[in-house]
């Protein structure tokens, strides 16, 4: 269990109860990442509101270690917008080499029901199964490794698995707003500078707005994100990755 961890809203960690449902789900990823060779595992979630523009994938839970936040930055800055292009349109597998004679990802019996990213970029290969449980709950389970060849069998079996371990993930995930997908792309923009220490009348004037618009969009942004207060729903919207 050394070095994985659950990076999401509502951190894992600071009770016996989210402890134990996190080291459960490593358990299961584990079990998963030593079925196909794999060295470790990364969970991808898909954050930012509805237009491609706004989404980015974020590392929420993984084993990688001490190396954690330099594969995280180098996986999404190499394939993330290739890997939430493919997400949108398809639920085959994703395999790449990574660069080095060995780092080899292989589908031997199943290879036209993959598709394969451009390899040579990454220092270890990979293999990713979509998962689409809608808002939220969409992203990747990720395997990386060096040489590692999963029968038909295997990925078909895996994908299920990786399905359930989003399905738990979300579920436990308490804080997050049901509605928070139903952001609009002004309500973000409002709540960007307001996060940035505008006031009101600031922002309607930048936007071309009316103040009274613009406290509406505010306004419509912290009920979405189940907040109190316009102070507690940017910091919610950072976290979800909406604004930064």
């Amino acid at each position: 269990m050394t070095g994985a961890r659950y990076d999401g809203d509502g951190r894992w960690g600071g009770g016996s109860g989210k402890s134990g449902r996190a080291a459960t789900l490593v358990a299961r990823l584990q079990a998963m990442q030593r079925q196909i060779n794999a060295k470790s595992f990364a969970v991808l979630r898909v954050n930012g509101g509805a237009t491609a523009a706004t989404r980015k994938l974020t590392c929420v839970l993984h084993n990688w270690g001490a190396a954690s936040e330099v594969n995280a930055r180098d996986l999404i800055k190499v394939y993330g917008e290739e890997l939430l292009q493919h997400l949108d349109r398809s639920p085959l597998p994703v395999l790449w080499d990574g660069h080095g004679e060995h780092q080899i990802a292989e589908a031997s019996d199943f290879e036209s029901f993959t598709h394969r990213l451009s390899g040579g970029k990454l220092s270890y290969s990979g293999i990713g199964f979509p998962v689409r449980l809608g808002a939220q709950g969409n992203g990747y389970v990720v395997f990386t490794g060096s040489y590692m060849d999963a029968s038909g069998e295997q990925l078909v079996d895996l994908h299920g698995r990786c399905a359930h371990v989003m399905t738990d993930m979300l579920a436990a995930d308490e804080r997050r707003p049901v509605k928070a997908e139903a952001l609009s792309d002004r309500e973000i923009a409002c709540l960007q500078m307001a996060g940035d220490g505008h006031i009101s009348e600031e922002i309607a004037d930048k936007m071309g707005l009316s103040v009274h618009t613009v406290n509406a969009y505010l306004g419509a942004a912290t009920t979405k994100l189940d907040s109190v207060n316009r102070i507690q729903a940017i910091a919610k919207a950072i976290r979800l990755g909406y604004i930064s």
